[in-house]
């Protein structure tokens, strides 16, 4: 299947986090769609990161990961253990299933310049990161996304997709209700 990867799919704002949003609808497995089903589609996402991606990359361009598992298994990780940190969970045992995910990705990386490894670095960036609350989960699609914004006060993880959709549907609902009244 042919799958554009367009700026929206990089609207996470980092890697780690745009290769966990890779699972679309992921919140209800049976509309869900994994990106990243195909080999293929993994080496489209690595090329159109190098240029997408807002995160600076270390190299100019990046090669699909040395190991599809590892880097699938990485992807799991890291949307399990920064989903619970936006709810305000603590669980050592995502910290380390993400940590184990990492380490075992990055050893299998046989120069450090590939997909899974860039993952791996940005992920483990973001994990030590302070929690100063700009890791948040978009109000309309459920995707993971880094508020960049000067007050943190950013809802959507793209305003020209899934804050338009938000807004539209709010206007309808109150169209339709104040043309009940």
């Amino acid at each position: 299947m042919d799958f554009l990867w367009t700026p929206h799919r990089f609207s996470g704002g980092l890697l780690a986090l745009d290769v966990a949003n890779s699972v679309i609808l992921r919140a209800t497995p049976e509309r869900s769609i994994d990106r990243f089903e195909h080999a293929d589609a993994i080496a489209a996402f690595a090329s159109a990161a190098t240029t997408l991606c807002a995160e600076p990359l270390p190299t100019r361009l990046l090669m699909p990961p040395a190991d599809r598992a590892a880097f699938l298994a990485l992807r799991e990780a890291i949307d399990r253990y920064f989903r619970q940190r936006v709810e305000g969970a603590d669980d050592a045992g995502l910290l380390a299933d993400l940590l184990d995910a990492a380490a075992r990705t990055l050893r299998l990386s046989p120069n450090g310049a590939d997909l899974g490894a860039s993952t791996a670095r940005s992920a483990l960036r973001l994990a030590a990161r302070a929690d100063d609350g700009r890791l948040k989960i978009c109000a309309n699609c459920g995707w993971l996304f880094f508020d960049r914004s000067k007050n943190r006060s950013r809802a959507w993880c793209d305003m020209t997709v899934c804050g338009n959709r938000r807004k539209a549907s709010r206007h309808y609902r109150r169209a339709k209700d104040g043309g009940a009244a």
